[in-house]
């Protein structure tokens, strides 16, 4: 790259193009006896699916002693669906035991589990530990495509193993392919290419301009918000089988609250592509979307980097040209679509004849033990004892499937011991919460989030008690700066941190997922957040038109009536 080729584009992507397909310097830096990584090799590492953080609670202490920061990695698998084995699960619960500092587990938006406080000199035998087990972390950060998600409800109907096989095909294409993931952390071996060999065939010496996210879903089940997404396929079902494949393209969630150029985008329609026998086609179509926003997307301002801008900027004819052209034939329109949920699948549920599964909300996505509730102990003793397969949710909550119906008192039993709730006895509105992590790991928050939203919750259950909503469909989430990681933008209600104990307000959104929410009210004190929302709730059970729901309600009567 020249000099004036690197002028035009991020430091991050001179980082990519010199990071020789990811390898950097780590494997020096894992044999010194620092307790981080340099900046640069920072940025490789986020495509291992490592994040270097520090203890943001200890920072201000640590720089009167004149003391360095508390360094440590959080580590993410890559786990396409959510799926795990029990015995995959058991190796997290003793990793999170035996090298994280605080002894717990963080189920994502993703579908994914995220491993926090790792030191430095734990990390390789962490990593090497999961790829035993069969799970990388590989992809589950970076410019690439994230980990693919998938509605996590079992089930015996023919689509869904369907869907599953589809989800498996599509992961593995868009992965990458660079052998410096098992050079640096299983066996340092280099890998030797044949002739004509390329290391990235799709994604090169630089990746995407930023990360790249999908998801699939059934039509009308719409648990895991696929508008937000980059590329969504919704399957459509007929006789019980995938039929094909409406595409949708351009969504994200991440925005930046001091720069008004940026938004989040719910995806488009782009075409349909039938299934029948030809998933082939449907790989295709994906990776030729993928090649455009490799090809085109901004490299010069990673904020404008995701493929939502690139279509916004070219238009989505433009777009629709361009995959024709890659793939030599012309798209089918999209089929119309219909969304009859977006709820998660909580509580119990039949799988098939004599067997359930079991939806359990967990606590803003945290596995962890407390003093009056034993969550990881349970869910460590359930896995080893009954052996279900563990799914993770988009939802940040997890299900436990293959349970014989006659194990159900005893797993139920396990539970109420531990002080682990049902489902069914938590409030409507505590089981459609969501907060990121925030503080006190996060580089980039500005307020609390997943720490915070449990004390805000019981003024919202008493809220809703009082004025007969108990039993409504209505979102909140919370996250602890705009870049939108508990997906915010389409919740009914989101507290989005703005500065220390401060949040914006936004309103509307739909509880299916289809509608984006607008900003109500800016930097609000956290004690004022349900005072704030409060006369909004009372509108609108007062003057809802029949069953309206709530984010129906906001779009007709507007933010303005409520800003003055």
């Amino acid at each position: 790259m020249s000099a004036a080729d690197e002028e035009k584009v991020s430091k991050v992507e001179i980082i990519k193009r010199q990071s020789r397909r990811l390898r950097g310097t780590i494997t020096e830096a894992l044999q010194d006896d620092q307790t981080k990584f340099s900046d640069d090799n920072v940025q490789v590492l986020k495509f291992h699916g490592v994040y270097q953080q520090d203890d943001r609670d200890l920072r201000a202490q640590l720089k009167h002693e004149g003391k360095e920061r508390h360094y440590s990695m959080m580590i993410r698998a890559r786990i396409p669906g959510g799926v795990l084995f029990p015995d995959q699960y058991l190796v997290f619960d003793r990793l999170a035991d035996e090298y994280t500092e605080y002894k717990n587990m963080r189920i994502t938006t993703r579908q994914t589990l995220q491993l926090h406080g790792i030191l430095k000199r734990n990390l390789k035998t962490t990593i090497k530990t999961l790829n035993e087990a069969l799970v990388t972390t590989l992809g589950a950060c970076g410019d690439s495509g994230r980990n693919t998600i998938c509605c996590a409800a079992p089930g015996d109907e023919p689509f869904r193993d369907e869907m599953r096989h589809d989800l498996l095909a599509l992961a593995d294409r868009l992965s990458a392919k660079t052998n410096a993931y098992h050079e640096i952390w299983v066996d340092g071996k280099p890998v030797e290419l044949g002739e004509g060999e390329t290391e990235e065939p799709l994604y090169g010496e630089v990746y995407l301009p930023r990360k790249f996210k999908v998801a699939i879903v059934p039509e009308g089940d719409n648990c895991l918000d696929v508008y937000d997404n980059d590329l969504g396929l919704v399957a459509h079902i007929e006789g019980g089988h995938i039929v094909g494949y409406t595409v949708l393209v351009g969504g994200g969630m991440g925005r930046t609250a001091i720069d008004q150029d940026t938004y989040p985008r719910l995806s488009s329609p782009l075409c349909y592509v039938a299934r029948d026998e030809a998933v082939e086609m449907i790989l295709d179509t994906c990776v030729a979307i993928v090649t455009i926003e490799r090809d085109f997307g901004d490299r010069s301002n990673r904020r404008f980097g995701r493929m939502k801008y690139l279509i916004d900027r070219r238009g989505m004819e433009w777009f629709r040209e361009e995959v024709e052209t890659r793939l030599g034939r012309k798209l089918v329109p999209p089929r119309q679509l219909e969304w009859l949920s977006g709820n998660d699948h909580l509580g119990w549920h039949v799988e098939r004849e004599g067997i359930s599964y079991l939806g359990l909300f967990i606590p803003y996505g945290r596995i962890k033990d407390t003093e009056t509730m034993r969550l990881k102990s349970a869910l460590r003793d359930i896995v080893h004892e009954f052996r279900p397969m563990i799914r993770f949710t988009s939802q940040q909550n997890v299900i436990l499937s293959g349970i014989a119906n006659e194990l159900r008192p005893a797993i139920e039993a396990r539970l109420r011991e531990s002080g682990v709730p049902l489902p069914d006895e938590l409030s409507h509105v505590r089981q459609n919460t969501m907060a990121c992590v925030s503080l006190p790991t996060c580089g980039l928050a500005v307020a609390e989030s997943e720490r915070a939203l449990p004390d805000l919750m019981p003024q919202f259950e008493q809220l809703f008690d009082e004025l007969g909503l108990t039993d409504e469909d209505i979102t909140i989430r919370m996250t602890g700066c705009s870049n939108g990681c508990a997906r915010p933008y389409n919740a009914n209600i989101a507290f989005i941190g703005r500065a220390p104990g401060k949040y914006d307000i936004f309103l509307g959104g739909s509880s299916l997922g289809i509608a984006l929410n607008e900003r109500f009210q800016e930097t609000v004190p956290f004690e004022q957040l349900a005072h704030s929302v409060r006369p909004v709730l009372e509108s609108f059970v007062q003057k809802r038109e029949g069953s309206e729901d709530f984010g129906t309600y906001w779009r007709r009567a507007g933010v303005l009536k409520y800003c003055h």
